[in-house]
């Protein structure tokens, strides 16, 4: 078993010396924090990882929950799980002081969310869904909502989950039908049924409280017509909790993530379902985005989490296998090397190390901007939110594809044994599949990214997005080590800008099917392209610090890793651009559907 599943180190480097979050305790709303307490947050989730999530990872995957006689049965230590999450503050982590929460960074919570995923990322969505449920309640919802929902979900007592997926309707929430029937005042009928609903139930707690989408009766079609309501498993009446009618009609029996059950819950089969209005009618799908947003940037943290653990279980193996020889060493009688030092192998590894560490650095940028948006106001604000949607698609979208395929190289480093339950990365590589699906798929992510995006407000958010990278190659450029580095990002820039242009050209015809067509692969474009910056970014920190001097060995090898690794990924990742490039500008797409079908 792997011994390590992410580098504190790593985490402090980019906390510090990266992206500099200490200055956001320069403003009055983080002023109570500092360096040393934000160190202090990540000593303290490592600690709490290692004690309840690590240790419990394979045997959760192994033991997965059960429906049996109405009951979903989860792993016993779901609940000690819940229990240490809450007592560390960190379901509530990001909110307000005077609301009971740490008033914590965005950031500095992502990266304790990437710690307790990088241990045991099958157990996190009781707790991140209950947290994101409840900051839509907290945002939207009624004073009794808050009171009588809310507090208990961010003490940990009641479990909160996202409800949108209806069988008929997949990712297509405009074609939802649950219902929703007026009896009184913000109080409705609930019917219908809901479908992956990640812990949507469990025995470990008391009561399960879904934010669920529904159809108020008359309301518009599509979009326009869907509402949003807390829909609890339990409701309380004359504070007792009674039976809600909604019932578990089954777990999906899933790949991975086997923890966490996913249920198929059917709402109202007895007409005793009850709902309760969540801000007006027919918003519910402009409040559950801010729900769906959270969830697209954790999906990102779970994503580089997992090939974090994957890449530490390879790298331990990579240095304790012996196996072969040197490829110039002719001499069979000698004794075989460590695969870490054959070639392909450290291919492999750079390669992981570039994916989970790129992902990590993109992660904490995107969250910085939320923190910035929250201290700033005006037209400087506007701009910082602007990059938050900008970034959000990606940070989702590029730890989630290149992640499993980073994973992927970690089983192939370890070979045989890769495929193996006795190491992690067997289960690491069916974790991971699932966060290109969660929260709207990769395709899905790209159409934002391409055909929203970076068309509003007039092209805006690309045009900050040039202005922010190209400030780093100006800081890099200024060292002759890494002048060669600053300057093809700087091409690749301006390719991503000429790509971009060819790409609107389209769009103004009107031929949306066309413009869009291949925007996955864009997303891919673009994805290397951001990746790139936060690995100069990491290169330009790394220079500097090795070029002050007066560190001892292990900090010096550190960051000449670091250095490594931003190498590697200019010179063998960076440069799948090119295909990509050559793909966005041809002419002739042939993935839209003719009149005559060729696929046979």
């Amino acid at each position: 078993m792997a011994k390590h599943y992410a580098s504190s180190r790593n985490a402090k480097f980019l906390v510090h010396e990266v992206h500099d979050l200490a200055a956001l305790t320069k403003h009055p709303y983080f002023a109570h924090h500092d360096r040393e307490s934000f160190d202090m947050m990540i000593d303290a989730a490592f600690q709490l990882a290692d004690t309840h999530l690590f240790p419990y990872f394979a045997d959760m995957d192994r033991n997965e929950p059960e429906l049996k006689d109405g009951v979903v049965k989860v792993h016993p230590q779901v609940k000690n799980i819940i229990r240490a999450l809450a007592e560390g503050g960190w379901i509530n982590a990001t909110v307000p002081l005077a609301e009971g929460g740490m008033q914590l960074p965005e950031s500095i919570n992502a990266l304790g969310q990437f710690i307790f995923q990088a241990a045991n990322n099958s157990a996190m969505p009781f707790t991140g869904l209950t947290a994101g449920a409840a900051n839509l309640i907290r945002t939207f919802g009624s004073d009794y909502l808050k009171q009588t929902y809310m507090e208990r979900m961010y003490a940990g007592e009641w479990q909160g989950t996202m409800a949108l997926t209806e069988p008929q309707a997949g990712s297509s929430l405009s074609d939802i039908v649950t219902t929703a029937e007026p009896v009184a005042e913000g109080v409705f009928k609930i019917k219908g049924q809901k479908i992956f609903i990640s812990a949507g139930d469990l025995d470990a707690l008391d009561n399960v409280v879904h934010l669920l989408l529904a159809r108020i009766k008359g309301a518009p079609a599509g979009t326009k017509g869907i509402s949003l309501f807390v829909v609890p498993k339990k409701r309380v009446v004359e504070g007792k909790l009674v039976d809600n009618d909604v019932l578990p009609a089954g777990i999906y029996h899933k790949m991975g993530q086997k923890a966490t059950p996913a249920m198929h819950l059917m709402l109202g089969e007895n007409d005793n379902c009850f709902g309760y209005l969540v801000g007006e009618p027919n918003k519910g799908l402009s409040y559950m985005f801010q729900m769906m947003n959270e969830a697209r940037i954790l999906v990102g943290i779970t994503a580089a989490a997992i090939a974090s653990a994957a890449y530490h279980a390879s790298l331990e193996y990579a240095k304790e296998r012996p196996q072969g020889r040197r490829l110039n060493e002719k001499n069979p009688l000698n004794p075989p090397t460590l695969i870490i030092n054959h070639p392909d192998v450290r291919r492999l590894l750079l390669f992981q190390k570039s994916v989970v560490e790129g992902s990590l650095s993109l992660l904490l940028e995107t969250a910085k901007y939320a923190d910035l948006a929250h201290v700033s106001q005006g037209e400087e604000q506007a701009n910082h939110l602007l990059m938050l949607e900008l970034l959000t698609p990606v940070a989702k979208t590029y730890p989630a594809e290149a992640g499993i395929a980073s994973v992927s190289a970690g089983l192939q480093c370890l070979g045989g044994y890769g495929f193996c339950k006795d190491f992690p990365l067997e289960q690491l590589y069916r974790d991971i599949r699932i966060t290109a699906i969660y929260e709207g798929t990769t395709a899905i992510q790209s159409l934002d990214l391409l055909g929203r995006k970076l068309t509003m407000h007039n092209g805006k958010a690309g045009r900050l997005y040039i202005q922010a990278v190209s400030e780093t190659i100006g800081e890099a450029a200024v060292y002759d080590a890494l002048k060669k580095y600053a300057a093809a990002l700087e091409h690749e820039l301006k390719n991503l800008q000429k790509v971009t242009a060819h790409l609107m050209e389209i769009a103004q015809k009107g031929d949306a099917e066309l413009f869009l067509a291949d925007a996955t692969l864009y997303m891919e474009l673009f994805s290397l392209n951001a990746i790139a910056w936060q690995w100069l970014k990491q290169g330009t920190a790394a220079h500097k610090a090795l070029l002050a001097g007066a560190i001892n060995q292990e900090e010096t090898a550190f960051y000449e890793s670091k250095l490594q690794a931003m190498k590697y990924f200019f010179h063998y990742e960076l440069p799948k651009t090119q295909g990509l490039t050559t793909r966005l500008t041809d002419s002739e797409v042939i993935t839209i559907a003719q009149q005559k079908e060729l696929l046979v």
